[in-house]
């Protein structure tokens, strides 16, 4: 059974159940999932807790199996986790999973919770994974996508009394601060506690937050990486794709795995109009082209702005901009890689933003 991160908190007060999987790459809504399945299983006398981390193929289960399967030696019932950082349980992993989630069953003594990274859609089909989903609760941990997180923000804030100004100027306030920490959850949640330490509810002002006051205490520790860059440029955002572009610079990210981003991009948005040229159905040239998810709804919206001309144009760009970020110099082009990466990504960028071509 599957229960999501905000559906959680009302199914543990319906009652805990003796297995749960949580797998997801946020690290701070993980862990909060993980203390909040603890913090109502230690007043049911769940007081022993016992860690496993998975490391390497030749992991031993055994130790994992045994306590399981074992009653506690200190107290009445006890928490057995077992982290897998890799999502690979390995064969004799495989095995051992099924087998903890049969015994799961049986044993309302131990409370067994499994933390994994994000999963691809063959590791959900595993007969490990189809197990623990058939016999425990499993908790999906989805980050919080950027156009969500100044709702986000400011819910968090709510929780310790603090609120940003009504109107244009909260809005503003919640935009420059989902700009500072985007990509980058924990430290979000850090720079928020902050603001509660620096600006007390009870303290004059009745915890109301002005943009000043957040500007002048939340730190850029925003994250990004090539896959968000190549959504921020196909959903027509300049000035996130500009802000981008200079974290990932700063950030040491290569050159070529921009440029290799951006140019698949420009390379599929190419294969998908020539199939449609062709005749063939939006969702089938996509689905050739394995365009899905969010990249598929941006390449739904995008595809009708796009001539064939200004795509030969785009793939001419791209070829040179490969050039550039390989040392080689281009007649009225950038000297710097990152400088003709900039404008290779706004060109797009214009193009996606604009009206759709007749």
């Amino acid at each position: 059974m599957n229960v999501s991160t905000g559906q959680l908190a009302a199914h543990l007060q319906r009652g805990l159940k003796s297995l749960y999987t949580l797998h997801g790459d946020e690290p701070l809504l993980q862990q909060e999932a993980l203390d909040a399945i603890r913090a109502v299983a230690r007043p049911l006398g769940y007081t022993e807790r016992t860690a496993h981390t998975v490391a390497g193929a030749h992991f031993d289960w055994s130790e994992v199996l045994a306590a399981g399967g074992s009653l506690s030696l200190f107290a009445d019932k006890q928490i057995v986790e077992i982290r897998i950082p890799s999502g690979k349980p390995g064969k004799d992993g495989s095995a051992a999973l099924q087998q903890l989630a049969q015994m799961s069953q049986d044993n309302d003594a131990t409370l067994t919770i499994v933390m994994l990274p994000r999963l691809d859609k063959m590791t959900k089909s595993s007969a490990w994974f189809a197990a623990l989903e058939s016999f425990g609760m499993t908790l999906q941990v989805d980050p919080v996508e950027r156009a969500a997180l100044p709702q986000w923000i400011a819910q968090r804030l709510a929780t310790q009394g603090q609120r940003v100004a009504a109107g244009e100027e909260g809005q503003r306030t919640l935009q420059f601060f989902a700009d500072r920490v985007e990509g980058n959850l924990l430290a979000a949640h850090q720079e928020i506690q902050k603001l509660a330490l620096l600006y007390p509810a009870d303290a004059a002002g009745g915890g109301v937050l002005g943009f000043e006051q957040v500007e002048g205490a939340v730190l850029n520790v925003a994250r990004y990486d090539v896959f968000k860059l190549s959504e921020a440029v196909l959903a027509g955002q300049p000035l996130r794709v500009q802000r981008m572009l200079d974290g990932l610079q700063a950030e040491g990210e290569a050159e070529v795995l921009v440029h290799y981003t951006l140019s698949e991009d420009i390379r599929a948005l190419k294969r998908v109009k020539d199939a449609m040229a062709q005749g063939r159905p939006l969702p089938v040239a996509l689905r050739e082209q394995r365009v899905w998810g969010a990249k598929e709804r941006l390449f739904e919206r995008v595809l009708p702005r796009l001539s064939e001309s200004a795509l030969a144009e785009l793939l001419q760009s791209a070829h040179v901009v490969d050039g550039i970020v390989k040392g080689l110099k281009q007649p009225d082009w950038p000297v710097s890689g990152w400088q003709a990466l900039q404008r290779l990504a706004l060109q797009l960028c214009a193009l996606c933003a604009g009206p759709r071509t007749v």
